[in-house]
């Protein structure tokens, strides 16, 4: 089991980065059991998440400078089509985010980035767009030691040289 400890930086997929906050014990249903409290700034929310949970929830440590460059590179690349009807895309979509994998995340900005001569995103389209620009900078920004205004601009510099 991975070792938690308080200030670290984590990243639970259904939620993005949080710093733990504290691992206190507490009684649920009779058993004291071992919880992280994370907390995540952007959300102004506060979890708690039983330890032995937390393997199964997929938190994780933050990714390398490496996992970080894939994604990046993954920006740089063309744009996929896809056929699908909207509402399967919207969930495929939805699914990268949440999986907090920094380079699934990066093939959704990818395919819903538009350059100023195209047509504008649904409002749908926009919020998935912002939702994944927003996990991957957030993480960027840590583990590159930069802002995320920073961090926002070097993503964004990535797709447009694509």
């Amino acid at each position: 089991m991975a070792e938690f400890f308080e200030g670290q930086y984590v990243v639970y997929p259904a939620h993005g980065v949080g710093v733990i906050k504290g691992i206190e014990v507490q009684e649920i249903a009779g058993e004291k059991v071992q919880v992280l409290v994370i907390s995540f700034s952007k959300d102004k929310m506060v979890v708690r998440l039983p330890v032995n949970k937390s393997i199964r929830q997929k938190v994780r440590n933050l990714s390398s400078k490496d996992v970080m460059q894939e994604a990046l590179d993954c920006l740089k690349t063309p744009a996929k089509s896809r056929k699908m009807i909207w509402s399967r895309r919207a969930q495929e979509y939805e699914n990268k985010i949440n999986s907090g994998d920094p380079v699934s995340i990066a093939q959704v900005i990818r395919d819903l980035h538009r350059n100023p001569n195209q047509p504008e995103h649904s409002y749908s389209e926009r919020q998935i767009y912002k939702e994944a620009l927003s996990r991957l900078s957030k993480e960027y920004a840590i583990v590159e030691d930069v802002t995320e205004d920073k961090a926002l601009g070097i993503l964004e510099e990535a797709l447009h040289a694509a």
